[in-house]
């Protein structure tokens, strides 16, 4: 029976590029009916959660005050949102939907801010919304925002498809936020792409397992701002051109990497384990003392490539 080593399918789904690479022996018929699996769960969860479909559940809860029942799923994205509120003292909320739809990033994409953004106030999570026994409670209308962690959450759950279906070696990559996993911890390259010149990379990491997510402003851009908002303030972060975060899923790593926009890492290590690396504009640079990277310095030959070596 046929069997196929070192596979890698590409596709774009909700607005981004994926590549998954497995390289464990399957069977064609198997595999494709992963890639199956694959794609209905992509859209099952951006059916849930996506701001942007007239049909999700989020565009129901931002109808009317009410009760709702909580997809299965969506527990473990509700706990990271309670606790980067918390440790935030509020700049970083899942209510952040409603400011940014003012401020220009709305469902068409008008990148436009509209005449009532100066009065908008996002309103206060554990306020405005309390959730219990599968059930979300909200007592005004609110526009849940899941793009601070949402696109891990789904990477994580692509993952633990793949190892379901018993592929104990594949890398799961949404445009830069990825899981690797392989079963000698055999390192996978991976190059740290350059916010000021998106050709070039200004190092590259070595992960061995879990996850890496990125986060950068230069991505959506309009005006004063961009998609990382402080709902205190209502400014985009500007002294940041870049973060990266591994821990060992893609669920928390992705939130990390935009909540060092706005939360210092000490402060978060308080709740979350994870390594990063934060690029400040002017190429300085501050990281964990075990973020795996070899940084590249000005004198180095420009590297060109995304992402690294396929490990055997």
């Amino acid at each position: 029976m046929a069997s196929l080593l070192g596979r890698q399918f590409s596709f774009e789904a909700i607005g981004t590029q994926w590549t998954l690479d497995i390289w464990t022996n399957t069977e064609e018929s198997a595999l494709q009916e992963l890639l199956q699996s694959v794609h209905q769960r992509i859209e099952q969860f951006d059916q849930r959660y996506s701001r942007f479909r007239a049909d999700s559940w989020v565009s129901e809860v931002a109808a009317a005050a009410g009760s709702y029942a909580l997809p299965v799923d969506a527990e473990p994205l509700l706990h990271v949102y309670d606790e980067l509120f918390r440790l935030s003292d509020g700049s970083i909320t899942p209510l952040i939907g409603g400011l940014l739809e003012q401020a220009g990033y709305d469902a068409e994409y008008s990148l436009a801010e509209k005449s009532g953004f100066a009065e908008q106030i996002a309103p206060k999570w554990q306020q405005a919304v309390t959730y219990a026994d599968g059930q979300l409670q909200v007592s005004e209308p609110v526009v849940l925002d899941f793009g601070a962690a949402g696109k891990g959450y789904l990477v994580d759950q692509i993952s633990e498809l793949l190892e379901a279906a018993g592929i104990t070696q594949y890398c799961v990559d949404a445009s830069g936020d990825m899981r690797y996993r392989h079963p000698r911890q055999v390192p996978l390259r991976v190059g740290l792409e350059n916010p000021f010149a998106q050709q070039q990379v200004i190092g590259v990491v070595e992960l061995t397992e879990g996850s890496l997510c990125a986060s950068s402003g230069n991505r959506r851009r309009w005006g004063t701002h961009h998609h990382i908002m402080d709902a205190q303030t209502k400014r985009s972060p500007e002294d940041i051109a870049a973060t990266w975060v591994v821990a060992p899923r893609a669920l928390e790593a992705d939130a990390l990497a935009t909540a060092l926009y706005l939360v210092s890492p000490d402060i978060l290590e308080q709740a979350f384990s994870f390594e990063y690396l934060i690029l400040y504009d002017g190429y300085r640079v501050q990281r964990s003392d075990d973020f795996p990277v070899e940084l590249f310095t000005a004198s180095s030959r420009p590297h060109e490539t995304q992402k690294g070596e396929i490990p055997a």
